[in-house]
């Protein structure tokens, strides 16, 4: 009489290593800020340090409880103008830092519906393609601490 073995133990044990090869290393946001706004100002900018995982991946858009509307923008020189635009994505490759900085890529606060004060927080949820949602603590400040900028470019 043949015996006969269940395939089951090893399938799903496949699947397991599958699965926790594939979740990897995950997306890390840091020194995450925003500049202070006067009252009545209506827009704001955001700044965040994205430390890439095992794989690439894309951050799609952004909330906060700040605004009405978070944006994804550019900062880009046309001609002898400074312009800033809203784009659609901003590319995070597989283990790369990306900085969303004064002057370049930032995520932009649009219809404030309170004054950003220095010394406050808030929270931000990142919308990333692959990592889902990244929730951090924004800290509303002129600029990071010279040691944080440069802990910040360590990345």
């Amino acid at each position: 009489m043949k015996r006969i073995i269940p395939r089951w133990p090893t399938a799903a044990a496949a699947l397991l290593l599958a699965v926790a090869a594939q979740a990897g290393t995950a997306i890390r946001v840091e020194g995450a800020w925003a500049r202070p706004t006067v009252q009545g100002q209506s827009g704001g900018g955001g700044f965040v340090t994205i430390v890439g995982g095992d794989q690439a991946d894309r951050l799609l858009g952004a909330s906060a409880g700040v605004s009405k509307v978070v944006e994804l923008h550019a900062m880009e020189m046309e001609g002898n103008v400074m312009r800033m635009h809203a784009i659609p994505a901003v590319d995070i490759p597989a283990g790369a830092t990306v900085r969303l900085a004064p002057g370049r890529n930032h995520v932009m606060f649009l219809g404030l519906t309170k004054t950003l004060k220095k010394g406050d927080h808030f929270p931000l949820t990142l919308r990333f393609e692959k990592a889902g949602e990244v929730k951090v603590e924004m800290q509303v400040m002129n600029e990071p601490a010279a040691a944080e900028k440069a802990t910040m470019k360590a990345h």
